[in-house]
Protein backbone atom coordinates (compact mmCIF):
# COMPACT_ATOMS: atom_id res chain seq x y z
CA UNK A 1 0.00 0.00 0.00
CA UNK A 2 1.11 3.50 -0.88
CA UNK A 3 -0.09 6.92 0.19
CA UNK A 4 1.03 10.34 -1.28
CA UNK A 5 1.67 13.50 0.71
CA UNK A 6 1.23 16.59 -0.87
CA UNK A 7 3.43 18.29 1.52
CA UNK A 8 6.23 18.04 4.16
CA UNK A 9 4.50 16.51 7.23
CA UNK A 10 5.75 16.64 11.14
CA UNK A 11 7.78 13.47 11.53
CA UNK A 12 5.87 11.45 13.80
CA UNK A 13 3.60 11.38 10.97
CA UNK A 14 6.13 9.46 8.85
CA UNK A 15 6.94 7.67 11.81
CA UNK A 16 3.46 6.04 11.90
CA UNK A 17 3.69 4.92 8.82
CA UNK A 18 6.73 3.39 8.40
CA UNK A 19 5.90 1.24 11.48
CA UNK A 20 2.52 0.37 9.94
CA UNK A 21 4.58 -0.82 6.89
CA UNK A 22 2.82 1.39 4.66
CA UNK A 23 5.38 3.38 2.27
CA UNK A 24 4.77 6.92 1.18
CA UNK A 25 5.25 9.67 -1.83
CA UNK A 26 6.26 13.19 -0.43
CA UNK A 27 6.14 16.49 -2.69
CA UNK A 28 8.77 18.14 -1.40
CA UNK A 29 9.31 21.21 -3.79
CA UNK A 30 7.84 24.70 -2.86
CA UNK A 31 5.43 25.12 -6.26
CA UNK A 32 2.06 24.44 -4.80
CA UNK A 33 0.88 21.31 -7.26
CA UNK A 34 -2.70 22.20 -8.99
CA UNK A 35 -5.47 19.63 -9.36
CA UNK A 36 -3.93 17.89 -12.23
CA UNK A 37 -0.28 17.26 -10.95
CA UNK A 38 -2.42 16.06 -7.64
CA UNK A 39 -4.31 13.77 -9.89
CA UNK A 40 -1.51 12.40 -11.58
CA UNK A 41 -0.06 11.39 -8.39
CA UNK A 42 -2.84 10.00 -6.70
CA UNK A 43 -3.13 7.56 -9.78
CA UNK A 44 0.05 6.02 -8.63
CA UNK A 45 -1.15 5.27 -4.83
CA UNK A 46 -3.78 4.21 -2.73
CA UNK A 47 -4.28 6.78 -0.24
CA UNK A 48 -3.54 10.68 -0.04
CA UNK A 49 -3.11 12.08 2.66
CA UNK A 50 -3.91 16.36 1.63
CA UNK A 51 -2.27 19.08 3.23
CA UNK A 52 -4.75 21.89 2.03
CA UNK A 53 -4.47 20.39 -1.75
CA UNK A 54 -6.94 22.59 -3.76
CA UNK A 55 -9.01 21.39 -6.32
CA UNK A 56 -10.69 18.35 -4.48
CA UNK A 57 -13.39 18.79 -6.53
CA UNK A 58 -16.20 16.41 -8.24
CA UNK A 59 -13.48 16.00 -11.66
CA UNK A 60 -10.87 14.96 -9.16
CA UNK A 61 -12.87 12.14 -7.42
CA UNK A 62 -14.02 10.74 -10.48
CA UNK A 63 -10.65 10.63 -11.37
CA UNK A 64 -9.16 9.03 -8.43
CA UNK A 65 -11.84 6.71 -7.72
CA UNK A 66 -9.40 3.82 -6.84
CA UNK A 67 -8.45 6.00 -3.49
CA UNK A 68 -9.02 3.75 -0.30
CA UNK A 69 -9.13 6.92 1.62
CA UNK A 70 -8.58 10.42 1.82
CA UNK A 71 -7.14 11.62 4.62
CA UNK A 72 -7.14 15.88 5.27
CA UNK A 73 -4.64 17.59 7.69
CA UNK A 74 -6.95 20.12 8.93
CA UNK A 75 -10.35 19.90 10.72
CA UNK A 76 -12.16 22.35 7.85
CA UNK A 77 -13.47 20.57 4.78
CA UNK A 78 -14.68 23.12 2.91
CA UNK A 79 -12.75 22.96 -0.13
CA UNK A 80 -13.46 18.91 -0.87
CA UNK A 81 -16.49 17.92 -2.43
CA UNK A 82 -17.61 15.63 0.07
CA UNK A 83 -20.58 14.59 -1.65
CA UNK A 84 -18.52 13.84 -4.51
CA UNK A 85 -16.20 11.81 -2.64
CA UNK A 86 -19.11 10.01 -1.08
CA UNK A 87 -21.09 9.21 -4.32
CA UNK A 88 -17.38 7.61 -5.38
CA UNK A 89 -17.06 5.49 -2.25
CA UNK A 90 -14.19 7.38 -0.94
CA UNK A 91 -13.81 7.92 2.73
CA UNK A 92 -12.58 11.21 3.54
CA UNK A 93 -11.03 11.90 7.28
CA UNK A 94 -10.24 15.08 9.30
CA UNK A 95 -8.23 16.20 12.36
CA UNK A 96 -11.04 17.51 14.75
CA UNK A 97 -10.60 18.68 18.74
CA UNK A 98 -6.88 18.44 18.55
CA UNK A 99 -6.37 22.44 17.55
CA UNK A 100 -9.25 23.78 19.75
CA UNK A 101 -6.71 25.56 22.40
CA UNK A 102 -4.00 26.85 19.72
CA UNK A 103 -6.38 28.22 17.73
CA UNK A 104 -8.49 29.72 20.94
CA UNK A 105 -4.73 31.21 21.48
CA UNK A 106 -4.17 32.89 18.46
CA UNK A 107 -7.53 34.71 18.66
CA UNK A 108 -6.44 35.50 21.73
CA UNK A 109 -3.33 36.59 20.46
CA UNK A 110 -5.25 39.03 17.68
CA UNK A 111 -7.29 40.52 20.19
CA UNK A 112 -4.21 41.76 22.39
CA UNK A 113 -2.49 42.74 19.72
CA UNK A 114 -5.11 44.68 18.14
CA UNK A 115 -6.29 46.19 21.35
CA UNK A 116 -2.69 47.59 22.29
CA UNK A 117 -1.81 48.48 18.71
CA UNK A 118 1.26 46.19 19.30
CA UNK A 119 2.33 45.26 15.80
CA UNK A 120 1.87 48.96 14.97
CA UNK A 121 3.95 49.67 17.77
CA UNK A 122 6.53 47.41 17.29
CA UNK A 123 6.89 48.92 13.42
CA UNK A 124 7.13 52.43 14.83
CA UNK A 125 10.49 51.50 16.33
CA UNK A 126 11.53 49.38 14.03
CA UNK A 127 11.68 52.67 11.34
CA UNK A 128 13.29 55.16 14.30
CA UNK A 129 10.01 56.61 15.48
CA UNK A 130 9.94 55.83 18.83
CA UNK A 131 10.72 59.34 20.20
CA UNK A 132 9.43 60.99 23.41
CA UNK A 133 6.29 59.47 24.42
CA UNK A 134 2.90 61.63 25.28
CA UNK A 135 0.46 60.50 27.86
CA UNK A 136 -2.62 60.52 25.30
CA UNK A 137 -0.27 58.84 22.47
CA UNK A 138 -0.81 55.47 20.61
CA UNK A 139 -3.48 54.53 23.57
CA UNK A 140 -5.40 50.97 23.31
CA UNK A 141 -7.99 49.75 25.55
CA UNK A 142 -8.33 47.32 28.16
CA UNK A 143 -10.04 43.91 27.37
CA UNK A 144 -10.65 43.39 31.28
CA UNK A 145 -14.56 43.22 32.23
CA UNK A 146 -15.50 44.25 28.41
CA UNK A 147 -18.15 41.93 26.49
CA UNK A 148 -16.95 39.20 24.04
CA UNK A 149 -19.10 38.34 20.81
CA UNK A 150 -18.92 34.84 19.92
CA UNK A 151 -19.94 33.69 16.49
CA UNK A 152 -19.92 29.89 16.55
CA UNK A 153 -19.54 29.06 19.90
CA UNK A 154 -18.03 25.38 19.24
CA UNK A 155 -14.92 23.86 20.45
CA UNK A 156 -13.05 26.52 19.64
CA UNK A 157 -15.13 29.45 20.48
CA UNK A 158 -15.83 27.79 24.01
CA UNK A 159 -11.87 27.31 24.54
CA UNK A 160 -11.91 31.02 23.83
CA UNK A 161 -14.55 32.24 26.32
CA UNK A 162 -13.24 30.12 28.78
CA UNK A 163 -9.61 31.99 28.56
CA UNK A 164 -11.39 35.43 28.34
CA UNK A 165 -14.12 35.13 31.38
CA UNK A 166 -11.20 33.47 33.56
CA UNK A 167 -8.50 35.55 33.20
CA UNK A 168 -10.65 38.86 32.36
CA UNK A 169 -13.87 38.47 33.78
CA UNK A 170 -15.53 39.52 29.86
CA UNK A 171 -19.19 39.02 29.66
CA UNK A 172 -19.66 36.32 26.54
CA UNK A 173 -22.09 37.06 23.79
CA UNK A 174 -22.85 34.00 21.43
CA UNK A 175 -24.90 33.58 18.18
CA UNK A 176 -25.69 30.35 16.97
CA UNK A 177 -27.86 27.47 15.32
CA UNK A 178 -28.39 26.06 18.91
CA UNK A 179 -28.04 27.04 22.44
CA UNK A 180 -24.89 25.64 24.07
CA UNK A 181 -26.37 25.01 27.52
CA UNK A 182 -22.91 24.03 29.24
CA UNK A 183 -20.85 27.25 27.94
CA UNK A 184 -24.49 28.94 29.72
CA UNK A 185 -24.00 26.75 32.87
CA UNK A 186 -20.08 27.22 33.41
CA UNK A 187 -19.62 31.03 32.66
CA UNK A 188 -22.67 32.80 31.67
CA UNK A 189 -22.88 32.99 28.50
CA UNK A 190 -26.16 34.29 26.70
CA UNK A 191 -27.80 33.15 23.06
CA UNK A 192 -28.57 36.01 21.50
CA UNK A 193 -29.49 37.45 18.16
CA UNK A 194 -26.86 38.49 15.73
CA UNK A 195 -28.19 42.08 15.52
CA UNK A 196 -27.61 42.01 19.46
CA UNK A 197 -24.30 40.58 19.64
CA UNK A 198 -23.18 43.09 16.67
CA UNK A 199 -24.96 45.97 18.57
CA UNK A 200 -23.86 45.13 22.26
CA UNK A 201 -19.95 43.18 21.31
CA UNK A 202 -16.42 45.14 22.35
CA UNK A 203 -15.17 42.34 20.37
CA UNK A 204 -16.38 40.05 17.75
CA UNK A 205 -15.10 36.78 16.99
CA UNK A 206 -15.65 33.97 15.06
CA UNK A 207 -15.63 30.68 15.14
CA UNK A 208 -17.86 29.48 12.40
CA UNK A 209 -17.34 26.81 9.11
CA UNK A 210 -17.28 28.50 5.73
CA UNK A 211 -20.75 27.31 4.05
CA UNK A 212 -23.02 28.99 2.07
CA UNK A 213 -24.81 30.44 4.74
CA UNK A 214 -21.66 31.68 6.25
CA UNK A 215 -19.74 33.24 3.29
CA UNK A 216 -19.82 36.81 3.12
CA UNK A 217 -21.99 37.49 6.53
CA UNK A 218 -19.47 40.14 7.80
CA UNK A 219 -19.29 42.55 5.06
CA UNK A 220 -20.76 46.82 5.75
CA UNK A 221 -23.91 46.50 7.10
CA UNK A 222 -22.73 44.24 9.83
CA UNK A 223 -19.61 46.49 10.61
CA UNK A 224 -21.96 49.41 11.04
CA UNK A 225 -23.99 47.86 13.53
CA UNK A 226 -20.94 46.93 15.36
CA UNK A 227 -19.50 49.96 17.96
CA UNK A 228 -17.31 52.39 16.77
CA UNK A 229 -14.41 51.31 19.55
CA UNK A 230 -15.31 47.51 18.50
CA UNK A 231 -12.78 45.10 17.24
CA UNK A 232 -13.75 42.30 14.54
CA UNK A 233 -11.56 38.87 14.71
CA UNK A 234 -11.60 36.13 12.34
CA UNK A 235 -9.84 33.15 12.90
CA UNK A 236 -12.39 30.46 10.88
CA UNK A 237 -12.29 31.01 7.43
CA UNK A 238 -11.33 34.57 5.03
CA UNK A 239 -14.40 34.04 2.51
CA UNK A 240 -16.42 35.17 6.26
CA UNK A 241 -15.68 38.17 5.85
CA UNK A 242 -15.73 40.68 2.63
CA UNK A 243 -12.22 41.80 3.02
CA UNK A 244 -12.56 45.16 0.57
CA UNK A 245 -15.47 45.95 2.77
CA UNK A 246 -13.70 45.81 6.34
CA UNK A 247 -10.93 48.00 5.18
CA UNK A 248 -13.58 50.67 4.12
CA UNK A 249 -14.65 49.99 7.78
CA UNK A 250 -11.36 50.24 9.55
CA UNK A 251 -10.52 53.53 7.06
CA UNK A 252 -14.04 54.95 7.88
CA UNK A 253 -13.20 54.20 11.40
CA UNK A 254 -16.69 52.44 11.41
CA UNK A 255 -15.14 49.79 13.89
CA UNK A 256 -11.91 50.31 16.06
CA UNK A 257 -9.75 47.88 14.52
CA UNK A 258 -9.47 43.82 13.12
CA UNK A 259 -7.28 41.03 13.22
CA UNK A 260 -7.41 38.34 11.27
CA UNK A 261 -5.90 34.99 10.99
CA UNK A 262 -7.48 34.30 7.56
CA UNK A 263 -7.94 36.06 4.61
CA UNK A 264 -9.27 35.75 0.92
CA UNK A 265 -7.47 34.41 -1.10
CA UNK A 266 -4.81 32.98 0.78
CA UNK A 267 -2.29 33.27 0.86
CA UNK A 268 -2.35 37.23 0.51
CA UNK A 269 -0.40 36.96 -2.83
CA UNK A 270 -2.67 39.68 -4.74
CA UNK A 271 -5.14 42.14 -3.29
CA UNK A 272 -7.94 43.91 -5.92
CA UNK A 273 -7.43 47.18 -5.71
CA UNK A 274 -9.88 50.39 -7.48
CA UNK A 275 -7.58 50.85 -10.20
CA UNK A 276 -5.10 47.67 -10.12
CA UNK A 277 -4.06 44.27 -9.13
CA UNK A 278 -1.25 44.63 -6.11
CA UNK A 279 0.86 42.55 -4.46
CA UNK A 280 -0.06 41.57 -0.90
CA UNK A 281 2.61 44.25 0.59
CA UNK A 282 0.48 46.96 -1.27
CA UNK A 283 -2.51 45.38 0.93
CA UNK A 284 -3.84 48.52 3.06
CA UNK A 285 -4.61 45.97 6.00
CA UNK A 286 -0.53 45.95 6.15
CA UNK A 287 -0.02 49.54 6.94
CA UNK A 288 -2.79 50.16 9.59
CA UNK A 289 -2.78 50.91 12.83
CA UNK A 290 -5.50 49.15 13.98
CA UNK A 291 -5.30 45.63 11.84
CA UNK A 292 -3.35 42.99 12.33
CA UNK A 293 -2.89 40.15 9.30
CA UNK A 294 -1.30 36.44 10.36
CA UNK A 295 -0.61 33.87 7.88
CA UNK A 296 -3.09 31.22 9.26
CA UNK A 297 -1.16 30.12 11.87
CA UNK A 298 -4.16 28.64 14.15
CA UNK A 299 -3.05 25.23 14.46
CA UNK A 300 0.81 26.09 13.75
CA UNK A 301 1.85 24.73 17.32
CA UNK A 302 4.67 22.12 17.10
CA UNK A 303 2.18 20.03 19.77
CA UNK A 304 -0.85 20.45 17.82
CA UNK A 305 0.80 19.69 14.00
CA UNK A 306 1.84 16.78 15.63
CA UNK A 307 -1.41 15.71 16.63
CA UNK A 308 -3.11 16.61 13.17
CA UNK A 309 0.10 14.42 11.93
CA UNK A 310 -0.98 11.70 13.83
CA UNK A 311 -4.90 11.91 13.08
CA UNK A 312 -4.01 12.18 9.31
CA UNK A 313 -2.28 9.20 9.62
CA UNK A 314 -4.58 7.09 11.49
CA UNK A 315 -7.20 7.76 9.22
CA UNK A 316 -4.64 6.76 6.57
CA UNK A 317 -3.79 3.72 8.32
CA UNK A 318 -7.77 2.44 8.61
CA UNK A 319 -8.71 3.21 4.87
CA UNK A 320 -6.02 1.12 3.34
CA UNK A 321 -7.06 -1.55 6.15
CA UNK A 322 -10.63 -0.93 5.28
CA UNK A 323 -11.54 -0.22 8.75
CA UNK A 324 -14.08 2.50 9.62
CA UNK A 325 -11.94 5.92 9.76
CA UNK A 326 -11.72 7.28 13.60
CA UNK A 327 -12.41 10.83 12.67
CA UNK A 328 -14.39 10.43 9.65
CA UNK A 329 -16.31 13.10 7.65
CA UNK A 330 -18.34 10.70 5.83
CA UNK A 331 -18.85 8.42 7.76
CA UNK A 332 -21.98 6.81 5.91
CA UNK A 333 -19.61 5.76 3.70
CA UNK A 334 -19.18 1.65 3.20
CA UNK A 335 -15.28 0.92 4.00
CA UNK A 336 -13.60 -2.47 3.28
CA UNK A 337 -14.26 -2.03 -0.29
Amino acid sequence: MKVFINKIIPEIGFKLLEEAGIQYTVWKEKPILDRGQAIQFCKGHDAFLSVGQAGLDADFFKECKHLKVVALHSVGFDGVDIKAATANGIPIGNTPNVLNKATAETALLLMLTVARKALFLHNKIKKGQWGVSQPTQDLGFDLAGKTLGIVGLGRIGTELAKICTRSWGMKILYHNRSANAQAEKEFGAKLVSMDELLTSSDVVSVHTALTSETKGMFGMEQFKKMKSSAIFINTARGGVHKEDELIEALKKQVIWGAGLDVTNPEPMSKFLTANSIASSKDNSLLEMDNAVVFPHIGSATKETRDKMSTCAVENIIAGLNGDPLPYPVNPEVQQGR
